[in-house]
């Protein structure tokens, strides 16, 4: 939460004054694009723990304020949030670098962000800010640049890292850490309790409310294992983690991790692992982590106004 941040105050660019509290110079930034007329209220209330984040970062970096902004919702809460910090940066000298997409159509968010700088500059009066760098990453290759280039964009810098260093033949792992827990408040639920065979559970689709079935499991293999527990293994400490009853395992050895994934491969179904159009893989979730889950995206999807 905003409320959070517990220094507030940024020094101007020239250093001649400071912003005692620079939190509340972007919400008053914020209610104003929120309302201009020519944004056709695009936007309502946007994500504020994303917020926090953007203000964080800009009272760390002042000259260096580049943000993601897909984490929620780009159009929604994402470029708002950013154009909020960047205007209040204004004020105070500094000229925010700009935005990074990293997910979903690159061509159309770039157009769409691009229109909103614009009438922020125009609407606002404050000049360069329709020409904020828009930064595209994701995957990318030579293929999907040639497709975000037919489609027409306004994505200034293309970040490729994974198409660059690797060859297709080898292609990466992508891994992702992450974030399971802020200040002991689970961000997504893993149930504690593993399910017994024969017993009937309910499986549901973890996002289509209408996908859903009745399964008696003839085997069950709890697939989640502690090898680096760091210090949510205290569980006075950390109350509400899943690995407080836990022992950490050592990791095999490289082949045996190997020879494990081989024998992993060889049981999925081949359309399953087919190189073009793959089968989906089905997976579902419990009822309870299902609604958790849809506890957890209610709270903090933004939410739209309607005018």
């Amino acid at each position: 939460s905003p409320d959070e941040i517990l220094e507030r105050s940024l020094c101007s660019s020239d250093g001649s004054s400071t912003c005692e509290d620079f939190v509340t110079l972007v919400h008053s930034w914020l209610s104003k694009i929120q309302w201009l007329k020519s944004l056709g209220g695009i936007f309502g209330e946007t994500n504020q723990s994303e917020l926090a984040a953007f203000i964080s970062y800009a009272l760390a970096f002042p000259n260096n304020f580049l943000a993601l902004v897909d984490t929620y919702d780009v159009i929604r809460s994402g470029v708002p949030n950013f154009c909020a910090v960047a205007l209040a940066l204004s004020d105070l000298g500094y000229r925010a670098v700009g935005i990074r997409l990293d997910s979903g159509d690159l061509a159309y968010l770039s157009s769409e962000a691009r229109k909103i700088f614009h009438t922020i500059e125009k609407e606002l009066g404050v000049p360069g800010f329709g020409k904020m760098i828009i930064t595209a990453s994701n995957d990318l290759n030579e293929e999907t640049l040639d497709a975000i280039r037919k489609q027409g964009h306004e994505v200034d810098c293309f970040g490729i890292g994974t198409y660059l260093v690797t060859c297709y033949a080898q292609a990466a792992l992508g891994c992702v850490f992450k974030l399971v827990e802020i200040n002991n408040q689970p961000r997504i639920k893993l149930s504690e309790d593993v399910s017994k065979v024969g017993e009937r559970i309910l499986c549901r689709h973890p996002f289509s409310e209408s996908k859903r079935a009745y399964v008696v499991p003839k085997r069950v293999e709890e697939l989640l294992k502690c090898y680096w527990p760091g210090k949510s293994g205290r569980s006075s400490e950390y109350p509400s983690s899943p690995w407080k009853s836990k022992v950490r395992e050592e990791l095999p050895a490289l082949k045996d991790i190997r020879d494990h994934c081989i024998k992993q491969l060889e049981q999925m179904r081949p359309d399953h692992i087919r190189r073009l159009n793959p089968t989906p893989y089905k997976v579902s979730v419990s009822a309870k982590l299902y609604d958790f889950i849809h506890f957890l995206w209610l709270n903090e999807a933004p939410v739209g106004e309607l005018q």
